[in-house]
């Protein structure tokens, strides 16, 4: 399964999916037919209450779940067939990660966490070294790529998690409250650096709970008991200057 960059085109497209968990004792639904289409280039901000079912939603859109009912096309073709080897194939080529918790190796430089999944690829070295070197310097943090992560603080932790999402120019980036172990103003700066991955082309679906972060994306999606209740699209996506605003007012952002 290969995704093409055509733009202006449905990326995602979720239809009736529903997902249920089962233990010996409960059936938890969390999510319960939802539908939602992500064109490409979209910056979709996903929101809602603790246990709304975002975190489930952005796991099966990256491909790392899969719905208990309902269909789920990504770049037009159906995920249902995939093995698990193609499963794998398309979240190390087609979609950036970029977690809450950073998820850095510990024993590896910043170098070496942002090269490792293109090493998964068998891509030469050279094209590595290039892909790294870019990325490092695009979320400025170039002058680091020998430290360790338990020598960075945590706004460079996730800047090179930032880096290694988009080392490998994934059609789709998708991001797991990506400032949740962040002050406002390490908050402030990684927003930025998606808002500037966006204006540069690439489609960003996010989940937070922050009102203002929302505000960078062009559309949000609240999720209430595993439902769709409310979708706004067409805004102005945050300026800088309300960014900065932000941060001279760091109550804004918690």
């Amino acid at each position: 399964m290969v995704l093409t960059a055509n733009s202006n085109e449905e990326l995602i497209c979720l239809e009736g999916v529903r997902k249920v968990f089962y233990t010996e004792e409960v059936e938890t639904h969390a999510l319960a037919s939802v539908h939602l289409r992500v064109n490409r280039g979209e910056y979709v901000a996903i929101g809602g209450p603790s246990g709304s079912g975002k975190t489930t939603l952005l796991s099966i859109l990256g491909l790392l779940d899969s719905p208990s009912e309902g269909t789920f096309r990504l770049g037009g073709q159906s995920v249902a067939t995939l093995s698990p080897a193609e499963r794998a194939r398309v979240r190390n080529r087609q979609i950036g990660f970029i977690f809450q918790s950073f998820n850095l190796i510990g024993d590896l430089t910043v170098f070496e966490n942002v090269e490792l999944p293109l090493t998964y690829r068998g891509m030469p070295g050279a094209e590595r070294k290039m892909r790294v070197e870019r990325a490092l310097e695009q979320v400025g943090m170039a002058h680091r790529r020998m430290h360790l992560p338990s020598q960075l603080s945590g706004g460079q932790q996730q800047r090179v998690a930032v880096a290694r999402a988009v080392a490998g120019d994934p059609l789709l980036v998708l991001a797991d409250e990506p400032t949740g172990n962040l002050d406002s103003k390490n908050g402030d700066a990684v927003m930025e650096l998606l808002a500037e991955l966006h204006r540069q082309g690439s489609t960003i679906c996010m989940v937070t709970h922050n009102p203002d972060y929302a505000r960078y994306a062009t559309r949000t999606v609240t999720l209430f008991d595993g439902r769709i209740i409310e979708e706004r699209r067409d805004q102005a996506p945050f300026a800088r200057s309300e960014a900065r605003a932000v941060d001279a007012y760091p109550h804004a952002a918690t």
